[in-house]
């Protein structure tokens, strides 16, 4: 298992991971159709986009496969003052879930927003994905929930806290 900063090549795998996991992840959660809308191309297209400037990481299995990713740096909306960091993304395909992969891409993300002069941190999830407890296992405080629309349909969306993203670590190991 290799982790490593992503490059333009990767656009490809990593948009497949993407639909991939959201199709996995929220199918009967949000509408159908935007499921079916999301489309291998037009996601590597806003990979592409999002290479230029962002910073992602993935996580490749032993054939070299593109099996997950996580991007992150600092905080997006302005909401949460306290917080300066922000995991942005992590999506790992369910057959390598359970496996420490998330974990690993966690701890790089945090080495790459601590590079920034920063040592807080939050990340959004909705309310029914389960991956919300691996967040409370690694520390992770509710600061707020936000109402979202997909597709739509309204969801919730959790809102997790580090005051101390060094913290995690001793979660990681």
């Amino acid at each position: 298992m290799i982790i490593r900063r992503a490059r333009m090549a990767d656009a490809a795998g990593i948009a497949k991971v993407h639909v991939d996991s959201w199709r996995a992840t929220y199918k009967d959660i949000v509408p159908n159709e935007f499921l079916k809308k999301m489309t291998y191309d037009k996601r590597k297209r806003l990979w592409e986009s999002v290479l230029l400037e962002g910073c992602v990481f993935v996580a490749e299995n032993e054939e070299g496969q593109i099996i997950g990713f996580a991007t992150g740096g600092e905080e997006r909306s302005g909401a949460y003052e306290d917080f300066r960091g922000e995991l942005s993304t992590l999506y790992i395909v369910e057959a390598y879930q359970s496996r420490g992969i998330g974990k690993r891409l966690v701890k790089t993300v945090i080495k790459e927003i601590e590079t920034l002069g920063i040592n807080t941190m939050v990340v959004s999830i909705l309310e029914v994905n389960e991956s919300k407890h691996f967040y409370e296992a690694l520390g992770g405080q509710m600061i707020d929930t936000v109402e979202v629309e997909i597709g739509g349909k309204k969801l919730k969306e959790l809102v997790y806290g580090w005051k101390d993203i060094s913290s995690i670590y001793e979660k990681i190991g």
